[in-house]
């Protein structure tokens, strides 16, 4: 068992400490926040250790969670690394692109793993399609929330669209071309609407809508490549899978077949695959222990999660504000 402690117990924090406290592959050996108040609630509540500084609680673990506003998480990354610690740090890895490569730069020169916590690719209905998305064309997706003045410390990009920039990336394998989008600020100083347009090399477009001021909750992606189209619905945990192919000479009466233009036929089937429940944070806590105990490379590395935050600043730095 890899010794845990969490550095920052927000609301996020709380759900990591529960997490690490339940895994069976971490030893939970408790955390630190700079709100004593809020420490000593927890403390109470929950029984956690709570160290009286980073330090101590950097040397007192294996892995350390960073899961602190993200303003910090550089400061914090850069003293875990250099501890020569292993580094689960919530998404945005940093709040700048230059600060993601000097953490990632930092872990090959100490030799230690780090993984970011970018969830939704732990999510059931992405990961039971994920390896049937083999070259999509067109994607689409629309992130959508409720206000939450939680959220509101960083762009409605980097809290809500960064998830899927991400998941796009993990698909889509071509570099980024061209990156335009626009926002409109209604609440905050920054804007909570956005949408992205991301053409890639190889000629696939994403479009990508975020809110955190809508009337419902919706996170949805769609997936479009030949002969087949997928869609995920990461809040409902449902996922649908459409498939094209040749129609046969004699289909039976039940069969769905279209004629295209130049009459050719083909037969629509669906092959929806099984969605096995999980908990999406312990799944993505617990594979970073596998790339630790088995030195392989964590599911979400330093530095693919530099390269969504590459892109969703791509995105901020090309708004045309409404």
């Amino acid at each position: 068992m890899l010794k845990a402690g969490v550095l920052g117990a927000g609301h996020l924090g709380k759900i990591h400490l529960k997490l690490l406290n339940q895994s069976l592959k971490y030893e939970l050996v408790g955390f630190y926040d700079a709100n004593k108040e809020a420490s000593e609630k927890i403390v109470q509540e929950f029984g956690y250790k709570s160290f009286q500084s980073m330090e101590a609680l950097i040397d007192a673990c294996d892995i350390v969670d960073v899961v602190t506003p993200t303003i910090y998480h550089f400061d914090c990354a850069k003293k875990v690394i250099e501890a020569g610690k292993h580094l689960f740090i919530e998404k945005p890895i940093t709040n700048t692109v230059e600060e993601a490569e000097t953490i990632r730069e930092l872990a090959k020169k100490h030799k230690v793993k780090g993984q970011v916590g970018q969830v939704e690719r732990f999510n059931p209905a992405f990961s039971a399609v994920n390896h049937q998305i083999s070259n999509p064309m067109f994607i689409e997706a629309h992130r959508l929330a409720e206000f939450n003045p939680r959220g509101t410390d960083v762009s409605v990009v980097l809290d809500l669209m960064i998830h899927d920039i991400d998941a796009i990336l993990s698909v889509v394998k071509s570099d980024v071309k061209t990156v335009t989008a626009s926002g409109v600020s209604v609440i905050s100083e920054t804007p909570d609407i956005a949408n992205a347009r991301i053409e890639f090399e190889n000629g696939c477009v994403a479009n990508l809508t975020a809110s955190r001021i809508s009337m419902k909750n919706m996170r949805k992606a769609r997936f479009f490549q030949k002969d087949a189209y997928i869609s995920v619905d990461f809040l409902e945990k449902k996922c649908e899978v459409v498939k094209m192919k040749d129609a046969p000479k004699n289909p039976d009466d039940f069969a769905m077949i279209l004629t295209n233009a130049e009459g050719i036929k083909k037969q629509i089937y669906f092959d929806n695959p099984t969605v096995d429940p999980n908990n999406a944070i312990l799944d993505e806590l617990e594979t970073f222990a596998d790339a630790i105990n088995n030195n392989t490379t964590p599911i979400v590395s330093l530095s693919q999660g530099t390269e969504a935050l590459r892109v969703a600043m791509q995105v901020i730095e090309n708004f045309k504000i409404i």
